[in-house]
């Protein structure tokens, strides 16, 4: 898997569809949830792109601290379900952490989590912070790097 990081602005219109086109397929479709994806919010995220014969398999979005929390966040953590045997996640998750590192010179970051990936997120440094709650009617824990 190749791993691109772009702006809003960097990003063609194809990669625009793909990246969307991956998030509806796995948050809307296989996890059966209705809500607003285009929330208005990826023209200010840094895109995190990961790529297969030209195709998206993995992608992430990242904001600065401030923005979305007070430490910078990742959010539409996401892989195709044909790709996940092959650890695309856990490379998505690493460029991601690296990329604010680089991008935001910050290591604290947090972000929302589905509670079955718990143990995932706890692979890559987070940890629980608070109660879990219902975000999108599917359960969510707040999770941060310190």
């Amino acid at each position: 898997m190749n791993i691109t990081i772009k702006t809003f602005d960097e990003l063609t219109i194809y990669e625009l569809h793909d990246l969307l086109q991956l998030r509806s397929e796995v948050f809307v479709v296989e996890q059966d949830c209705v809500y607003q994806d285009i929330d208005g919010k990826d023209a200010k995220a840094l895109h995190i792109i990961g790529t297969k014969e030209n195709r998206v398999v993995a992608y992430t979005r990242c904001f600065p601290p401030g923005y979305y929390f007070d430490q910078a966040a990742i959010g539409r953590v996401v892989v195709d379900a044909n790709e996940r045997k092959f650890g695309y996640g856990h490379d998505i998750m690493k460029a991601s952490k690296k990329a604010i590192k680089n991008r935001f010179e910050t290591e604290e970051i947090k972000l929302s989590a589905q509670t079955y990936l718990i143990k995932f997120y706890e692979s890559h440094g987070f940890h629980q912070v608070g109660e879990g709650y219902l975000e999108d009617g599917i359960p969510h824990v707040a999770m941060i790097i310190t």
